[in-house]
């Protein structure tokens, strides 16, 4: 897989993707990232990337041409699969959508700054646009990280283990149980004692009782919310 990052915030990107998964599945050829910096394709000799927007009103806007340009770069090469921005006023990321990115070849993800961007941006090159909740954040540089590594941990050779990718909580209709390690008993808190049976299916048995338990707890807190 190929991911393409568009920013004004490079610096951000960069220090996240050199750790953890995000840094191991590049190094076993799982994924390649490419940075592109909107200041290199700004306007003038200040390399403009916002200005004011029409009609008055507090705020900066991205501008169309670094983007369209930078875009026009990234598509001499190839041509994406999805170009995803991320913003507050879209549907909120799932699992389901993290499955089906984690299936495409060449993702590019726009990572918005200041009070928004051109809507002509939206409106010619996005062709997804993912929230990852109702709030607003400085950039879309951290939000874009996120939607990275919820897509890379699911690409083959990217984890130690993929099997374990596959029980996460959202993979199925349920969530996750709970788990322990080692101690069986740390300051008097203990183990549940069907863990340490040898028994597998008693403990199959209740891994899916605990998951089902937790499933309907958290429906229930969000019928209130």
């Amino acid at each position: 897989m190929r991911i393409d990052f568009i920013t004004c915030q490079p610096n951000i990107i960069e220090a996240v993707l050199d750790t953890s998964i995000l840094k191991k599945a590049r190094e076993r050829d799982a994924v390649e990232y490419h940075i592109h910096n909107l200041q290199d394709y700004g306007v003038g000799p200040y390399r403009h990337v916002d200005d004011t927007p029409f009609g008055g009103g507090a705020g900066m806007i991205l501008k169309c041409e670094p983007v369209f340009e930078c875009m026009d770069e990234i598509t001499k090469e190839h041509t994406p699969d999805e170009v995803v921005f991320m913003t507050p006023d879209a549907p909120t990321l799932t699992q389901t959508m993290c499955n089906q990115l984690s299936m495409k070849q060449h993702i590019v993800l726009l990572a918005g700054h200041y009070k928004g961007i051109d809507q002509r941006i939206r409106d010619n090159l996005v062709t997804r646009e993912i929230s990852l909740g109702q709030f607003v954040l400085t950039g879309g540089e951290l939000p874009a990280i996120v939607l990275a590594d919820s897509i890379v941990r699911l690409l083959p050779k990217a984890t130690n283990d993929p099997e374990s990718v596959l029980h996460d909580s959202y993979q199925t209709d349920l969530l996750d149980c709970p788990w322990y390690t080692k101690p069986a008993e740390y300051r008097g808190l203990s183990v549940p004692e069907v863990l340490l049976s040898g028994n597998h299916a008693r403990i199959e048995a209740w891994r899916q009782e605990e998951s089902e338990r937790k499933t309907d707890a958290f429906n229930k807190t969000q019928e209130l919310s």
